[in-house]
């Protein structure tokens, strides 16, 4: 297993501290969190699409929270990837029972600093993304 490389606040880090912006180009500066910056094409779930698709973590990655750095984790097979932000507050609760909308409402009762349209819009994105990475189904 490759060792962590811890990236700066704000960015989320791999073992080969890849960066990916949040519209999937290579990016120094990435944040993998969904209520901030996130790109407005890649990754994006069509609200059609939405409405209907349960996420949950695939059957190789598992979310953990690591009480020595503060953050959480995602585990997998001969990788680590740091999350930043909400990114983790959104992944609990892919559980493959809640649909996008309903994971969506719930986040803008935990989060209510931030516009229910600016959720409404970025939590697809980033699910979006996280799809797209094989880290969700």
């Amino acid at each position: 297993m490759k060792p962590l490389k811890e990236a700066p606040p704000g960015d989320y880090a791999s073992p080969a501290n890849e960066h990916v912006s949040p519209d999937g180009s290579p990016d120094e500066s990435a944040d993998v969190s969904p209520v901030e910056g996130a790109g407005a094409d890649s990754g994006e779930v069509a609200v059609a699409d939405a409405g209907h698709w349960t996420p949950a973590l695939s059957r190789s990655v598992m979310l953990r929270h690591d009480r020595v750095r503060g953050t959480d984790l995602l585990l997998m097979p001969e990788r680590v990837v740091v999350l930043r932000g909400s990114a983790g507050a959104v992944l609990r609760l892919c559980d493959g029972r809640r649909e996008v909308a309903a994971i969506v409402a719930e986040l803008a009762e935990l989060f209510p600093d931030e516009s229910g349209a600016s959720v409404a819009t970025e939590v697809p994105q980033f699910l979006g993304r996280m799809r797209e990475e094989g880290w969700i189904r």
